[in-house]
C-alpha cells in the first residue's frame, strides 16, 4: 500500500541555534501543562524538507516557533534551519542536536518524521531490506527521542510526536518491514510516556493514511480511485491535515501514549 514518506530514502537530520527564548519561557508551568503556542518553542522536524515533514515544519514556523529540519541535501526553506544528519548514525545525530541547541535552545518539540521504504513480498525481502527500514523508521526515531529528552527532562516539559502510518495498524502486503517499523512506534511512544510522563513529557503517534504527495500523485487515476473507494472520506488527505494533528499533540499536555489516525477513516477500529 503506497503511503507518503516525506523524508528521503536516506533520512537526514540536524540542528541550529537562535539565542533568544530557550526553554525558560513558560518554565513556571506545572509539568505536563499545555504549552502555549506563543512561547516560540525550539522545534526539530526530521525529514522536514518535503511532503508531510515540510508541511509540519511550515505549520510550526507560521506559529512563530524556531524550526530546524533535517534534510539530505540542498537548502532549507526560508526561516528554517536546515541540517544534514543521518538518523541511523548516533554520533552524527548527537552533533546535529548540539547545533540546534546552540542556535535555538534545547529542543522542546521533536517530530520524528524521517523514514524510508523498501517494499517487497516477504519471501523476496532481503535481510538488508528489512534492517534498513527498521533501523531508519524505528531505531532512528528512538535515537532522536533519546537525544531530545535530555533537555526536556531538565526543563520538565517536552513533546515527542512520532509520524507513524495506518499501515502500522492495518498491515499491508509487501510491506512487512515498513509495517513492523511503524507499529513499533506505538510501543515506543507508550513506553516513553510511562517513563517520562511525570516529568511533563508526552509522546504520541500520528498515523497518516493516503496523503496527497508526489507518491500518490504518481499513481494511475484508476488506482487512485480504487484506493479512495476504501476510504470512508472518499478522498486522500492533505499534508496540512497531518500537520494540524501534529500541532494539536505538540500543545496537548494531557494526551500521552495516543495514536491519532489521520486517514479519512481507513484504519477505523484499529
Amino acid at each position: 500500500m503506497p503511503v507518503d514518506e516525506s523524508a528521503p530514502q536516506s533520512p537526514a537530520e540536524s540542528s541550529a541555534q537562535a539565542a533568544g527564548t530557550p526553554a525558560a519561557a513558560g518554565a513556571a508551568q506545572a509539568p505536563g501543562a499545555e504549552i502555549p503556542a506563543a512561547a516560540g518553542r525550539s522545534v526539530l522536524v526530521t525529514g522536514g524538507n518535503r511532503g508531510i515533514g515540510l508541511a509540519i515544519a511550515q505549520a510550526f514556523l507560521e506559529r512563530g516557533d524556531r524550526v530546524a529540519i533535517t534534510l539530505r541535501s540542498g537548502d532549507a526553506p526560508a526561516g528554517m534551519l536546515g541540517v544534514v544528519a543521518d538518523v541511523t548514525d548516533g554520533a552524527a545525530l548527537d552533533a546535529a542536536f548540539a547545533r540546534v541547541e546552540a542556535a535555538h535552545g534545547p529542543v522542546e518539540v521533536l517530530v520524528a518524521n524521517a523514514g524510508t521504504t523498501r517494499d517487497q513480498l516477504l519471501m523476496r525481502m532481503s535481510d538488508d531490506d528489512f534492517d534498513a527500514v527498521v533501523d531508519t523508521n524505528l531505531a532512528g526515531a528512538w535515537r532522536c527521542a533519546r537525544r531530545a529528552v535530555r533537555g526536556m527532562v531538565r526543563a520538565r516539559r517536552g513533546r515527542v510526536v512520532f509520524v507513524g502510518s495506518v499501515v502500522g495498524l492495518l498491515g499491508s502486503a509487501g510491506q512487512t518491514n515498513y509495517a513492523a517499523s511503524k507499529a513499533g512506534l506505538v510501543g515506543l511512544a507508550r513506553s516513553l510516556g510511562r517513563e517520562l510522563g511525570g516529568r511533563g513529557i508526552t509522546a504520541n503517534v500520528v498515523a497518516p493514511g493516503f496523503i496527497e504527495t508526489d507518491m500518490t500523485a504518481d499513481l494511475a487515476p484508476a488506482l487512485q480511485e480504487k484506493y479512495q473507494e476504501g476510504i470512508p472520506a472518499g478522498r486522500f488527505g492533505s499534508p496540512a491535515e497531518v500537520a494540524h494533528a501534529v500541532l494539536f499533540l505538540a500543545d496537548a499536555g494531557y494526551v500521552n501514549g495516543a495514536v491519532l489516525p489521520v486517514d479519512g477513516g481507513l484504519g477505523m477500529g484499529h
